[in-house]
């Protein structure tokens, strides 16, 4: 029998931020996959709709460390460990420099960089519960492209927490590693998102050409990236950001 080096069923993934945008594409094509898939959000009426899709969906807020520390407590009372830990929740926030305030930086940095680091250390026991040299479990950050090249949009605190995150993906690659599981980032560019939708809806087009390929993002770009971390043909990566951007962050 030939190995499928992009299989993931059987596998359980935890995606957060999962009821919408790049998270929800990742936790449905996770699913449609094969994989077990716990999502976490907010809003009631959209983890309702999630479960009626076959995931399980909780409710968490993960803008404090204590919330991610309950997330993880409920998740360990859902399934018995966790192969694929998919950090995605995030925040943004816009305004002029000499406007700028301070809580933009509080909320969007807790969320987009402590809670990662606060949910993947309280999963640790999950995530190595099952890992092995040959199949480790996988920690995939959600970065952006605005992490790795300045921004058109006054939105400090957001491509500030971006860039932290791709160095928080480093360095816990490394401190991994020997406890056989990988962390990686992807850097999505333009997806449709509520994020993005502002942006889109004026500027479509300008956004689309600055592609070498002349396209925003379809959901399979992003699900085929993590579908890759996460299978047999990613389980030599770690400590890598990959920009899933056609080519914006890298080419102009």
């Amino acid at each position: 029998m030939t190995l499928d080096l992009f299989d993931v069923s059987g596998k359980t993934a935890l995606v957060t931020g999962g009821t919408s945008g790049i998270g929800a594409m990742i936790a449905h094509g996770l699913h449609a996959r094969g994989a077990r898939v716990v999502i976490a959000g907010r809003k009631a009426d959209a983890l309702e709709e999630a479960r009626a899709a076959g995931l399980t969906a909780l409710q968490a807020n993960l803008s404090t460390p204590e919330g991610a520390r309950e997330l993880a407590e409920q998740v360990a009372a859902q399934v018995d460990g966790v192969d694929i830990l998919v950090n995605n929740a995030g925040a943004t926030w816009g305004a002029p420099l000499e406007e700028f305030p301070d809580a933009a930086w509080d909320r969007v940095l807790k969320l987009n960089v402590q809670a990662p680091f606060a949910l993947t250390q309280a999963l640790l026991p999950q995530l190595i519960r099952g890992a092995t040299a040959e199949d480790p479990s996988r920690v995939i950050n959600i970065g952006s492209i605005d992490g790795i090249r300045v921004p058109r949009t006054a939105s400090y605190s957001y491509s500030s927490s971006k860039a932290a995150i791709h160095q928080l993906t480093r360095h816990l690659a490394r401190d991994l590693g020997p406890r056989n599981v990988t962390v990686n980032a992807i850097a999505p560019g333009p997806f449709e998102s509520k994020m993005m939708a502002p942006i889109l809806a004026e500027l479509r087009d300008e956004v689309a050409a600055a592609s070498p390929l002349g396209r925003i993002g379809r959901p399979d770009d992003v699900i085929g990236a993590v579908v890759y971390l996460s299978s047999r043909a990613g389980s030599y990566l770690t400590g890598a950001v990959i920009p899933v951007d056609g080519g914006i962050a890298t080419t102009l």
